[in-house]
């Protein structure tokens, strides 16, 4: 009789025929495969954020629950060393030749805001003493200015001041230009919107500093105009 397990070429063109059944697993080549489950499973835990594990939890099972409190633990201890590493605090000064070493390859998470200045133009020292303040109430974020030509040979005076910012060596935004920073008016809270608003800082601000500063305005202004009522009583008395 026909050993239905052997294996011959036989054997297999019946088995896809449906003739022969399926060939038995050996007990050992099931406890191996099973094995081999568990550590595919135990290797997404390792590929997976803190905040994958944290969202995926409701999906495992309770034999998984020690494994995973333990990938968490270690992801949490990373992120931890990770914050505790890159604290910056100051506005450091760079060169062209510190550009790619600072900026580029600045690391995974980090935001840059890199500020091309000069010299001698007010605006770009109002601004160089906002972003100290803004360095040392963000210090996750990294700080840098750069006299303009140094960084980039013949950059134009005429863009000054100019903020580029900067993820994972990406830019992400750009600010040039006096006007775009509303001239020597600008206030560190505005200049902290606008980095927010590009994602470089987490502010605690609740809404645009500036829309507050033009509300008020324009409330001032409609204070100051004539009612109709004003005006109809200056016709009665000519």
């Amino acid at each position: 009789m026909q050993d239905p397990n052997e294996d011959t070429e036989w054997n297999d063109i019946l088995r896809r025929k449906g003739i022969l059944p399926p060939k038995e697993v050996p007990k050992e080549d099931e406890e191996e495969e099973l094995a081999l489950q568990q550590q595919s499973v135990v290797k997404t835990y390792e590929d997976m954020t803190l905040e994958e594990l944290q969202e995926n939890e409701d999906e495992f099972s309770e034999d998984d629950e020690a494994a995973i409190e333990m990938y968490k633990q270690q992801r949490l201890a990373e992120w931890k060393a990770t914050q505790l590493k890159n604290v910056f605090g100051e506005v450091v000064e760079i060169s062209g030749q510190d550009y790619i070493k600072e900026v580029n390859k600045a690391g995974e998470g980090i935001w840059v805001v890199l500020h091309l200045y000069k010299q001698g133009i007010p605006l770009c020292t109002l601004i160089n003493q906002h972003l100290s303040m803004l360095a040392r109430k963000f210090p996750q974020t990294k700080f840098l200015k750069s006299i303009s030509t140094t960084c980039i040979p013949n950059y134009p005076d005429r863009n000054l001041p100019t903020i580029f910012v900067y993820f994972e060596g990406e830019m992400k935004a750009q600010f040039i230009g006096p006007l775009v920073f509303g001239g020597m008016n600008l206030k560190v809270e505005e200049l902290e919107w606008r980095l927010s608003e590009s994602g470089a800082v987490k502010t605690d601000l609740e809404e645009n500093p500036k829309k507050q500063i033009e509300d008020k305005l324009m409330s001032s202004i409609r204070c100051s105009l004539p009612t109709g009522k004003d005006s109809d009583s200056e016709d009665e008395d000519y």
